[in-house]
């Protein structure tokens, strides 16, 4: 009896262990976070474009400047793939989910991993408006 239970809790917690590599969770998006400085002077449409993309660049996302109010963040690493669309003005800015590979992308839900660098980038992203 002892040895079934054994073989049952092993098997149980190499499944729990392998599924965990792989869980996903809800997609996690930046909608309109207002632009905080450190000055009293309001930012202008060009200081948040510049600490958005130091903010990328610093954490190894690739940033894409493509119109005005518009930056396309890629970030490369190992086999992954995330892309994102941050939509900015002066008051505030966006960061949703554009594409990804090797992710598991579903329609909703993504690799764990992604929302944690795309938290990192917004709390960067922050810290460089912080600075103006």
């Amino acid at each position: 009896m002892n040895k079934l239970f054994a073989i049952v809790l092993l098997t149980s917690i190499a499944l729990a262990i392998a599924t965990g590599c792989r869980t996903s969770t809800p997609i996690y998006n930046v909608t309109e976070a207002t632009v905080v400085t450190n000055s009293d002077k309001a930012a202008s449409a060009d200081d948040v474009k510049k600490a958005i993309l130091r903010a990328g660049a610093t954490l190894g996302w690739n940033m894409k400047f493509e119109k005005t109010g518009h930056v396309i963040g890629t970030l490369h690493l190992r086999t992954h793939m995330a892309q994102v669309d941050i939509t900015y003005n002066t008051k505030s800015y966006s960061i949703t989910y554009r594409n990804s590979e090797n992710l598991n992308y579903d329609g909703s839900n993504i690799h764990g991993n992604y929302n944690g660098w795309v938290q990192r980038l917004q709390q960067n992203i922050q810290s460089q408006l912080n600075l103006l």
